[in-house]
């Protein structure tokens, strides 16, 4: 496909950022201009190691740059309770001698904006700390934003605390300034992730392929936290990848325009998406919210990109 779409991956890799990566590298339909990283699963220097590392290992000459090391105004709070200490559970990437770009994310997401003929989207997979602070750097630049596809948030829940959702928890000025930023916006949140799950078999799938990808990937896989559905069922939720696919494949999500509001001030509630679901309110709408996916097809588009790697 000739008319590929330029993006911008915004990612704090981190286990499904991985698989979020690698759909994105492999997808006909994606060209991945920038890699850039912030703080969020994991420190911005250790998340950048990842990435750098796992674009050498599928091949790809991609930049990659290191952003924010923490929150516009709070402390950063790490996923090392899901990530480990390293962002991917431990598991070793080959080392690499490509390095980290001299340019700052923001610095880079402007460069390739300003020099790009078509407009550029970007999909955050991590706190939304770099893209709140390019839209604040940079704001004449935000024409030339096609869209934000972003994973967190969630409208019925969260899974940091039970109001919301870690991205979204981590850096909520960020995700504020976002969301009020009149950019389009397509919120993947946990409505959605949590129908874009692989099952048993799906796995075993990845597993039968058998090359070094599908190798790499099983080990991810086997650290992502797996759930039962209540006919025992073993189910294992892939968060960030759908931001991506939402992007690549659009016509497979299902999405609803809302108004989303972040709260910035509960004591219980920091971080929550709240959306207006009535029309009573009649505020005017800043997001589609993602709310149904083609799970089907979302697997096999990751087990095509680890066939094609």
């Amino acid at each position: 496909m000739l008319n590929k779409i330029p993006v911008i991956i915004d990612c704090d890799p981190g286990l499904d950022d991985i698989i979020g990566l690698l759909m994105a590298c492999s997808s006909n339909r994606l060209d991945v201009r920038a890699v850039t990283v912030v703080a969020g699963n994991q420190t911005v220097e250790k998340v950048g190691e990842n990435a750098l590392r796992f674009l050498e290992l599928i091949g790809m000459d991609i930049p990659v740059s290191l952003g924010f090391s923490k929150p516009l105004v709070r402390e950063l709070v790490i996923g090392s309770d899901i990530h480990g200490e390293n962002g991917i559970c431990n598991i070793e990437l080959p080392k690499t001698n490509k390095t980290i770009s001299s340019l700052h994310a923001i610095d880079l997401m402007k460069k390739i904006v300003e020099e790009s003929e078509k407009k550029i989207t970007l999909i955050p997979t991590g706190p939304l700390t770099n893209i709140a602070m390019f839209i604040l750097r940079y704001p004449e630049l935000k024409d030339k934003i096609e869209k934000i596809s972003l994973m967190g948030g969630g409208i019925n829940g969260g899974n940091r605390t039970k109001a919301a959702e870690f991205n979204i928890y981590v850096d909520p000025e960020a995700a504020d300034i976002v969301f009020k930023s009149g950019i389009p916006i397509t919120m993947c949140g946990l409505d959605v992730t949590k129908r874009a799950y692989l099952l048993r078999e799906d796995i075993y799938r990845i597993k039968d392929i058998e090359n070094n990808i599908s190798r790499f990937m099983m080990g991810i896989i086997g650290k992502l936290p797996k759930f039962k559905d209540k006919n025992g069922n073993i189910y294992c939720p892939l968060h960030d990848p759908v931001a991506v696919y939402a992007v690549s494949n659009p016509d497979m999500i299902h999405t609803k325009a809302l108004h989303v509001d972040i709260e910035l001030k509960g004591e219980f509630t920091r971080g929550a998406t709240v959306a207006n679901m009535g029309s009573r309110f009649n505020k005017k709408t800043n997001a589609d919210v993602a709310f149904g996916i083609n799970r089907e097809d979302f697997v096999e588009n990751i087990i095509k990109s680890i066939v094609n790697s």
